[in-house]
């Protein structure tokens, strides 16, 4: 779900807090001559919070991916795979008979300490689900650019 912090910028919500809640907010490019975007990803549970920064290359065609999973809503073969840039976000996607949508989140320490990993899954409804969430990743890599 698209929310917007205090200072106007948005965020996306993904999932619910059973197994975990996924927050995507920031987006900020370090220089504005490079394409270089990062945004901060948290996730939350009963268990506690992790987050850590992720770095890509002009979002590094995350909204195109989950909006190629929308377009093929009536299901694939195998599993489709996205990462960011330097692989400290990773989503997983498999179609699940039911016109559903398994995403499987990644989440690392950024290098070199590489100390943890996070993993945790959300389902989404294939199709009009998939576009709502293409779109607000869209929104919020677009975000930047304005």
């Amino acid at each position: 779900m698209i929310d917007y912090d205090d200072s106007g910028r948005p965020m996306v919500q993904v999932g619910d807090s059973e197994p975990a809640r996924l927050l995507l907010s920031e987006p900020a490019r370090r220089y504005e001559d490079e394409p270089t975007l990062d945004f901060l990803v948290r996730a939350h549970g009963p268990w506690g919070k992790v987050e850590t920064s992720v770095e890509t290359w002009d979002g590094d065609g995350l909204d195109t991916f989950l909006a190629s999973l929308a377009e093929d809503f009536r299901g694939w073969e195998g599993v489709r795979t996205w990462h960011s840039l330097c692989y400290d976000l990773t989503l997983s996607a498999e179609h699940h008979p039911g016109g559903h949508v398994q995403l499987t989140w990644v989440i690392r320490d950024r290098a070199p300490s590489e100390e943890w990993q996070f993993e945790t899954n959300t389902v989404h409804a294939a199709g009009e689900d998939m576009r709502n969430l293409a779109a607000e990743f869209h929104t919020l890599i677009a975000s930047v650019a304005e």
